[in-house]
Order: C-alpha cells, then sequence, then structure tokens
C-alpha cells in the first residue's frame, strides 16, 4: 500500500495540538496534533508555529510552559503514541497510521541525506539530523527511503522535538513499546530503537559541546572497503601490517608443510602475523584451519583422516591436550602433536578450575544430588576428570552453554547445575535466565520448548556458578571502555564473548535485543559480522558498517579475511554500490599515547563517502592492553610465534628428540579411581557431543546424575 492509498482511506481532521499535555486524548490521533493542515515543515514543533522561510518552522509555545510542565511533556506524547497505536485493533490500520505521517513529514535536502546522519541497523535506509538551540532544547528531523519507516521516524521526532537534551536522554528503548504495527515484525521494532540511539548520541555530542567539554577521542580501527583497508591508529597499524604477509614466508611454510605432511590448527587468538601468513598459506595448503577450541580438535581428525602425519597446534596447552586425546579416541595413535613452546603455554581460566578451591565447590555439588557439573571446554583435560569422578559432568562452549543448561533443567527433575569455571560467564547465564522472568511463555518456548515462565523461575535457585575464574583478556573490557561506548558508539553494532565482565554484557544484550549486536562464541561474533556485511551488499545501498569488537583482538585476522571475501567485486552481489566496514578495537585511555598539538593532521586521514576519517593516536607501547581495560590481546596466546612454527615443522620428523620438550604427549596418569585421566576427561566431552548432535542429554550421563549418591562416584 502507498501513501496516497493509505491516506485516502483515513479522514484526518485538523484540530490545533492541545496546550496541556494533561488534555491529551487516547482518541486523539497524532496527525490531528501534527496540523496536517500545514504540511511544508520540517520540523514539526507543537502550538504557536509559524513558516519563517521555506521547509522551517519557527515555533514558541513549549517557552511558555514552566519546567516542570516541560519535564511531563515527552512522558505525556509518548504514552499519547502508545495509546494511540493500541487503539487501532487491526495491523493493516496501524499501517495506514504510519503512512499518513509519513506523507505530513517532508523530505530531507539531499545535503542532508549522508553518511554522517545515517542510522545503522535498519533495513531501510534512515537519516537523523538533530538540532540544540541556545537554551538547550532540541530539534530533530528524520528521512527515511521507506515510506513505513518515515511514518515511525516522525511520531519519534514529534515526541522528541522541543524537549531539553536531558530529557531526550532519559528516554529508554522500553519507552517504546507497544508503538507501531502489530506483526510488522522485530525488524520494525528494532526501526524504532536504533533512531532513538541515533538521536541520543548526536545529542549527547551536541550537549557534550555547548557545555564546553573535551570530546572524546576514537578507539583505534580498521576500515574494511572493496579498496583495501585503512588503519585508524598504531594499534590498528599493527594489526594491519601483517594482513599483507611476506610472500617468501608464506612460500617457507607451505613447502614444508607440504613436503612432511604437516596439518595446522589454530586459536582465532593467534598472533596477527602468524594469522596472516596462515591465512594466505591457506590458499597452497587445504590443512591449515583457525578456529575456537572445539573445533580445533574436531579438524585435527581430519587433517590426520586426509594423510597428514603430523599435526601442529597453534593455541594454549589445553588445546594440545585436547587434541591429542581426541585424536587417540579417534585412533589415530600414530599422528604427531606438537605445541609451540618449550615452555608451558598456560591460560589464566583453565588454572583457575585447576585449584583446591575449585575441588572444594564440586565437592560441594556432588553432595547436592542430583547435580550436573556444566564445566567449559577450555579447561584441562586432567580438570575434566577429576571433576567427572567428583559430580557428573559435561563439557560446554559460549555458543552452546544456554541450550544444555536449560535441557539439563528440562531432563532431569530438581536438578542442581554447577558452572564452571568462569565467573564472567557464570553471572552472565544467570543474568540471562534472569532477563527470561520478563517473557512470555511463547517467548521463553522460542529460546527452548520445553521451558514456561515457572520453570525459568523453579531453576534460578538451582544454578550456581564459580566465583573465583576470569580470563585475563575478557576481563579488559572493564568500566572505562563500557562508558566509552555506550558514548561514542552507542549506534554501533556490539560484539561481545560470553566471558565478558557484566556491564560489557549487558551492554551487548541490549544492543542484540533491537538486532545491533551479538554476545556468544567467538565463531557467532564472525559469523554475526559477516551476516551484517551480506545484509547490506544484498540492498544494494551505499552503506558503512561499525563493529566494536568485544573479545581478543587476534579475531580481526578472520574478520578482516571474511570482510574482504564478501566485498570482492568478483564475488558480491552488489552492483555499484559501495559498502565500508569498520572494526573498532576498544582500549582504555591509560593505553593511549597523546598526539602533539602541532601534528598535521590531513596527511592521515581516510575519505569514506562524504566522511572524512582521521587516524587516531595509537597505543602508547606493546599490544596496548591495561588492567583499565580494552584492546584485549592474551599473552599467553602469543607464544605461538612464527619462528617456532617454523623451528617445529623444519625438525619433524624428530629422530634426534630436538623437541621433545615442544611433544604433547599423551596423559599416563589416573584418576583417583585409578582410571586412565584420558579416557575420563573425555567422556565430558563425548557426552557434550552427543547432546549437539541429540539435542538432549545422551542417557549416560543422565544415569550417571541419578545415582550420584549411589556407592560414592564411579564412573
Amino acid at each position: 500500500m502507498d501513501a496516497p492509498a493509505a491516506m485516502a482511506a483515513i479522514n484526518a481532521t485538523t484540530t490545533p495540538f492541545p496546550a496541556n499535555p494533561s488534555s491529551f486524548s487516547n482518541s486523539t490521533p497524532l496527525f490531528n496534533l501534527l496540523q496536517p493542515h500545514k504540511r511544508n515543515i520540517l520540523f514539526s514543533k507543537p502550538l504557536k508555529c509559524t513558516h519563517s522561510k521555506p521547509n522551517s518552522l519557527s515555533c514558541s509555545a513549549l517557552t511558555s510552559f514552566s519546567p516542570s510542565e516541560t519535564a511531563h511533556l515527552l512522558p505525556s506524547k509518548l504514552r499519547h503514541l502508545a495509546n494511540e497505536f493500541q487503539s487501532l485493533a487491526e495491523p493493516v490500520d496501524r499501517v495506514k497510521r504510519l503512512l499518513h505521517y509519513a506523507a505530513l513529514m517532508p523530505r530531507m535536502e539531499d545535503s542532508k541525506r549522508v553518511d554522517h546522519n545515517r542510522v545503522m541497523g535498519c533495513t531501510a535506509r534512515v537519516w537523523v539530523e538533530v538540532r540544540l538551540d541556545h537554551e538547550g532544547k532540541v530539534t530533530l528531523a528524520a528521512d527515511s527511503d521507506s515510506e513505513l519507516t518515515r511514518g515511525y521516524c516522525a511520531c519519534l521526532v514529534w515526541a522528541l522535538n522541543g524537549s531539553s537534551a536531558e530529557e531526550v536522554l532519559k528516554v529508554k528503548t522500553e519507552d517504546l513499546l507497544g508503538l507501531g504495527s502489530s506483526g510488522s515484525g522485530r525488524s520494525r521494532m528494532n526501526t524504532w530503537h536504533n533512531v532513538l540511539v541515533s538521536m541520543q548520541k548526536k545529542t549527547k555530542q551536541l550537549l557534550a559541546e555547548k557545555e564546553g567539554k573535551a570530546p572524546f577521542e576514537h578507539f583505534p580501527s580498521l576500515v574494511v572497503s572493496s579498496d583495501g583497508v585503512f588503519p585508524k591508529g598504531t594499534y590498528a597499524q599493527a594489526q594491519a601490517k601483517y594482513l599483507f604477509p611476506n610472500e617468501s614466508q608464506v612460500n617457507e611454510l607451505v613447502e614444508v608443510l607440504k613436503e612432511k605432511k604437516i596439518g595446522v590448527v589454530a586459536h582465532f587468538y593467534m598472533d596477527p602475523e602468524v594469522q596472516g601468513i596462515l591465512t594466505a598459506a591457506q590458499k597452497q595448503w587445504p590443512h591449515i584451519y583457525i578456529s575456537d577450541s572445539l573445533v580445533m580438535a574436531d579438524t585435527a581428525v581430519k587433517m590426520a583422516k586426509a594423510g597428514c602425519e603430523f599435526v601442529t597446534v597453534l593455541g594454549v596447552d589445553f588445546m594440545s591436550e585436547n587434541v591429542r586425546a581426541i585424536l587417540d579416541q579417534a585412533g589415530y595413535n600414530e599422528v604427531g602433536v606438537y605445541r609451540m613452546s618449550n615452555e608451558r603455554i598456560g591460560c589464566s581460566l583453565a588454572d583457575a578450575a585447576a585449584t583446591p578451591v575449585y575441588m572444594d565447590y564440586l565437592q560441594t555439588a556432588s553432595n547436592a544430588a542430583p547435580s550436573l557439573h556444566v564445566i567449559y571446554i577450555n579447561t584441562k583435560l586432567e580438570t575434566k576428570a577429576y571433576a567427572h569422578e567428583l559430580v557428573p559432568t559435561i563439557t560446554c562452549t559460549s555458543s552452546n552453554v544456554v541450550q544444555t543448561i536449560l535441557q539439563a533443567f528440562a531432563q532431569v527433575p530438581d536438578l542442581s547445575v554447577w558452572y564452571g569455571p568462569d565467573s564472567y560467564m557464570g553471572a552472565n547465564i544467570k543474568e540471562l535466565f534472569l532477563q527470561m522472568t520478563h517473557m512470555t511463555d511463547e517467548e521463553i518456548a522460542a529460546i527452548h520448548p520445553e521451558h514456561s515462565l515457572d520453570s525459568i523461575r523453579s531453576l534460578l535457585p538451582r544454578l550456581h556458578y564459580f566465583q573465583d575464574g576470569t580470563c585475563i583478556v575478557h576481563h579488559l573490557f572493564g568500566h572505562e571502555v563500557v562508558e566509552k561506548i555506550k558514548e561514542m558508539y552507542c549506534d554501533a553494532f556490539l560484539t561481545a564473548h560470553l566471558e565478558v565482565p557484566g556491564e560489557m554484557f549487558s551492554l551487548a544484550m541490549e544492543a542484540k535485543r533491537r538486532g545491533m549486536g551479538v554476545v556468544g562464541s567467538t565463531q557467532n561474533i564472525l559469523d554475526f559480522i559477516k551476516d551484517r556485511v551480506q545484509e547490506s551488499l544484498d540492498r544494494n545501498i551505499d552503506d558503512h558498517l561499525q563493529f566494536v569488537l568485544g573479545t581478543e583482538s587476534g579475531m580481526i585476522t578472520s574478520i578482516v579475511a571474511a570482510v574482504r571475501s564478501l566485498l570482492d567485486p568478483t564475488k558480491s552481489s552488489s552492483q555499484g554500490s559501495k559498502v565500508t566496514v569498520e572494526i573498532v578495537f576498544p582500549v582504555s585511555s591509560d593505553s593511549i599515547s597523546s598526539m602533539s598539538s602541532n601534528s598535521p593532521s590531513s596527511p592521515h586521514s581516510v575519505q569514506l563517502g562524504d566522511i572524512m576519517l582521521p587516524v587516531v593516536p595509537g597505543v602508547a607501547s606493546g599490544e596496548g592492553c591495561s588492567i583499565h581495560g580494552g584492546c584485549a590481546s592474551c599473552p599467553y596466546m602469543k607464544m605461538n610465534s612464527l619462528d617456532s612454527l617454523l623451528k617445529v615443522c623444519h625438525h619433524l620428523p624428530d629422530k634426534e628428540n630436538i623437541l621433545s620438550e615442544y611433544k604433547a604427549e599423551r596423559f599416563m596418569l589416573q584418576t583417583p579411581n585409578g582410571k586412565s585421566v584420558a579416557d575420563v576427561g573425555c567422556e565430558p566431552i563425548l557426552h557434550m557431543r552427543n547432546f549437539q548432535a541429540a539435542k538432549k542429554l545422551p542417557e549416560k550421563l543422565v544415569d550417571q546424575i541419578l545415582h550420584l549418591q549411589d556407592n560414592g562416584r564411579s564412573i
């Protein structure tokens, strides 16, 4: 339905906008309040409005309100909008109403429909402009190439215009619930929310400028387009440097891998130099794979099946342990597994689970039958074995942990679940379930069909998590970084690993609810970015997407490689449109170096459409991480150097035993019950694989849970 057809179906009146907020009536349509006889307006303020020039409006009515009356005006207008749309029972009537409002709002000038005013995260293109007068009152304009979206924008412009900046910033996305067309889908509600967030961001910036506050400096970032990769900041420059590796080094690695039939499995968090070399080498040798920790072991088995005689593991020690154990379980005992250092490559999170404190936590669990221990995959095989003998255990990843826990509660009555060792992830899972208590039964069933509001409330007291284990990388996403993201990147796409602290988790979850974020595993983050880029390409319009990377900075290599592949003109689905993708590295200001006041700015800028993106100061030194947060880089992962990889490969097969300290030995230790650590430690992993395949806990694990107190624990 087009706007004229919708307008023909509506009998619009010209009742003036009431001067007193309390006089709003549920039956008074917004188009009455917008004074439809005045259609050539850009900023539609209420009351005594006069045209001063074409496409502009001079309004003074709001100044006649007292401060207390003005403070109540915006909430009254929002309530009026909600009442109006809720009074329209049929979705088609709501659509007609929105299309009518779209027709009342004039188009923005072409000079205002620019990248700087674009709203990210909307299916249609949306532009927003905000002005702040000398009294601190906000004046807004908006436009879209979708008539329905223009209708949404018209409602927001009407509601917010004339309010103080402080009042605009107090509006929450929850205040918009109930507005719009029922049945219009999540994307339409996301439009309400994303336009509001964009308006608030611009309002914050204008208010800070009016108050004389120094603007925040941008985080370092990489801008990816079909023309290349453009770094902003010295940290980003260091990352970008290795995206285009030395060809001779690539050839050297490929030659030795082919000659000696060596497979390489590497974690996403590798050093950018190593990832750059590996990504380039993949084109010549198929047995190189960069992934999260779970897929590394699975891929190693595939490499062994394909004839690889050795597998080199670029990760921390528990990853090489898992690869060794899974290969043995699959019958590939003869395949050698090698790590990248003759020193221990630790992990703060895995270490937290290998302590007496964690064993005490599990001892408590074993005394609370029926109990299930859900342990993060990123732990040592030895820990999994010892834990499984104390209390039935299943491993999980950051992408399947929520479904694992929900299924366990659904499948075993009166179960208690004990998650560990990541404290942040445990707290975030509990918070997620608390948020579910505000959902309807239908919404909860969409997450897990066997749960309802009552069951979620019932399980919360029986969900426990270890409170003394953290990843030193994700611990860096602290308060300062979160506050800066709120100020400068609230309208960007936010990505966060499930291991981040609560503030960052809550911020990303809020973005996720309006289609602008993802919380999950490294693979979830990569997939989210790829999906948003592909959606933009499919729309075939010029676009600039900005993503805040809320996980270890080593992810950037895989992200850039995936994005560049999508933007490749020979593969892209877009025809003539230009899409740019910006990956932002959150970093604490304590890690930022200063730029001298006389430094020239123009030579270090990047032109993107009509936006000039200046290069901002980079990190002071090293990886750019500090205890104050952000730009996280794991020091253990960085022990996996290119030199070490080449050294190991050149010495294979290790006939002279030079690489004895690099070899991932199979576990010969026994558990307290006299069983093989490797066998018992692999069982929780196998339980998880069965769960992933069947979508329910395996019968063997359920039996172990139900017989926890029978003659002690035995597997």
